[in-house]
């Protein structure tokens, strides 16, 4: 079996754990994060509405977040895994550091952790595409970072459309070519309430007096994990479908 040959079965195995349903476990779990979410206060839950928009507007619309690495034109799909296998693992730690500072202050630091985690995803995802050989200069690419952000927290009724858009990119990406449009059409209030609605389990332990830095640490790592998964398949399809953009 040849490297796309492997690729190819990991996106087919991505493909379908994105689009199956959630087991009892992560129901569960979802139940549990629900109802802990309700005993957070709500200066809180604003601070964390207020970081959303924030972060991620100034990500898609300015220059803050593009990388200081150049854009990887015409690598090969090994040698981009490889890059993206080292951005993961970086930023892995990165927010490892990151939760286990904040969760040890418990719910006092949680409006600071949650828009620093945010930070770090964001900066990670421009990094990566630069990896795969896409330039955040590009708007649309910016959008395409958007996508693979919203499918890490989306619910499961929201997953097949997002995935739709991202497997059939080329098309989507039309809808999204200028900044003017997507900051008159782009519903922020039903994103942001999708975002702090998605915190789960692992991020509520961090809230917890004794367990909090190291609750914090495991949760920042393993969402790491899950939107470096996400990014990692989304560009590998890309480049899997010959849609590599122009240098």
């Amino acid at each position: 079996m040849n490297y796309e040959d492997k690729v190819r079965r990991e996106l087919a195995n991505w493909e379908m754990k994105i689009l199956t349903p959630p087991g009892l476990l992560e129901r569960s779990s979802k139940k549990i994060s629900e109802g802990l979410n309700r005993l957070i206060p709500s200066k809180v839950h604003r601070a964390i509405t207020a970081a959303v928009k924030t972060i991620v507007r100034a990500a898609l619309l300015g220059a803050d977040y593009t990388p200081k690495s150049e854009v990887r034109y015409g690598t090969g799909l090994m040698e981009a895994d490889e890059r993206a296998d080292e951005l993961i693992s970086l930023y892995q730690k990165i927010a490892a550091m990151e939760g286990a500072g904040t969760g040890a202050g418990g719910i006092l630091l949680a409006a600071v952790d949650f828009p620093a985690l945010i930070a770090i995803k964001m900066k990670f995802l421009f990094e990566m595409a630069h990896a795969y050989g896409f330039s955040t200069a590009v708007f649309s690419e910016r959008m395409f970072i958007l996508h693979l952000f919203r499918l890490t927290y989306a619910n499961t009724g929201l997953r097949p459309g997002l995935f739709a858009e991202i497997r059939d990119w080329p098309e989507t990406a039309k809808k999204w070519q200028d900044e003017r449009q997507f900051m008159r059409e782009f519903d922020w209030e039903q994103f942001q309430k999708d975002y702090r609605d998605a915190l789960d389990f692992r991020k509520m332990l961090q809230l917890l007096p004794g367990i909090g830095a190291a609750a914090g640490a495991w949760a920042n790592y393993g969402i790491l994990e899950e939107i470096g998964e996400n990014a990692k398949n989304g560009y590998r399809l890309r480049l899997l479908q010959g849609k590599l953009p122009p240098p």
